[in-house]
């Protein structure tokens, strides 16, 4: 397994839950120093991202992009995949393919989180679910041809009423068409909703596709209650290889929040 930590580029979303904020160029060289192995680049638009610059930063700094989120598309335009108006849902699916489109150049997978949505406002929970199975069959698909997964995470109760917990997102991913969608499962959303973090992977088996590694109260790994060896184990009983990305809050500040989070990766997963 692999670390990886958050950079946001997104102003408007200052004050959440990822570690670095001022820059990618900063936030490479900083991650690079502690030894962690990529990035993860929370975007405004595919458009504000330079791809060939980006591919030249990281591999200045050995480093990769781990994923790239489309979060910016309800943060700053209140778009996603489950919304009444047909016209807003379809400028939501295409934020989120071009999202894709610039991610599998930098060989990363999309990631769909607070943009799935939620029903309400006229929209019942079968309508929403039929949406967003339409949304992920093609996105999925697309991203396929591009030669990455699709990940999907399910969020807390709070944050949307769709799907909150792996094993329900597992069977709703089996109806779909495409095979191309797998689960980004946060420790975070994990800790509100699964009866047992540790099983909850293991029943993911298989579509497990990325890992926010973030302790009980969304600060760095040790600054929680989680019982984070169990949940090591389950990983590598279920084979998981990829990355456990940083998707904290930076608190008391980034350096130190990153510091933590970088010691308690190799603790924990290299044994050092």
């Amino acid at each position: 397994m692999k670390s990886a930590i958050t950079v946001s580029l997104v102003e408007q979303a200052r004050g959440g839950p990822f570690v670095y904020w001022d820059g990618l160029e900063a936030a490479a060289a900083e991650a690079a120093r502690l030894g962690f192995d990529a990035i993860e680049i929370f975007p405004p638009s595919a458009a504000a991202l330079n791809t060939d610059g980006i591919n030249a930063l990281v591999k200045q700094h050995g480093l990769s992009v781990a994923a790239v989120g489309t979060g910016g598309g309800w943060v700053i335009h209140k778009l996603h995949l489950c919304l009444l108006d047909g016209a807003a849902r379809l400028r939501a699916k295409d934020f989120i393919h071009d999202i894709i489109d610039v991610a599998a150049k930098l060989g990363a997978p999309a990631i769909i989180g607070s943009m799935q949505g939620r029903w309400c406002d006229g929209v019942s929970r079968e309508q929403a679910l039929a949406w967003l199975a339409e949304a992920l069959n093609e996105l999925g698909e697309h991203a396929a041809s591009l030669g990455q997964p699709l990940l999907y995470e399910p969020l807390n109760r709070y944050e949307t009423n769709l799907f909150n917990r792996v094993g329900d997102t597992v069977a709703f991913l089996k109806t779909l068409n495409t095979q191309n969608v797998k689960i980004l499962a946060d420790l975070f959303h994990m800790n509100i909703e699964e009866a047992n973090v540790a099983d909850a992977l293991r029943a993911g088996q298989g579509f497990i596709g990325h890992v926010h590694f973030v302790d009980s109260n969304r600060r760095a790994v040790g600054l929680g209650h989680t019982a984070f060896s169990p949940i090591v184990a389950a990983l590598r009983d279920i084979g998981y290889t990829g990355y456990l990305s940083a998707e904290a809050v930076p608190l008391p500040d980034s350096a130190t929040c990153a510091l933590q989070q970088i010691k308690s990766f190799n603790q924990l997963v290299k044994g050092a």
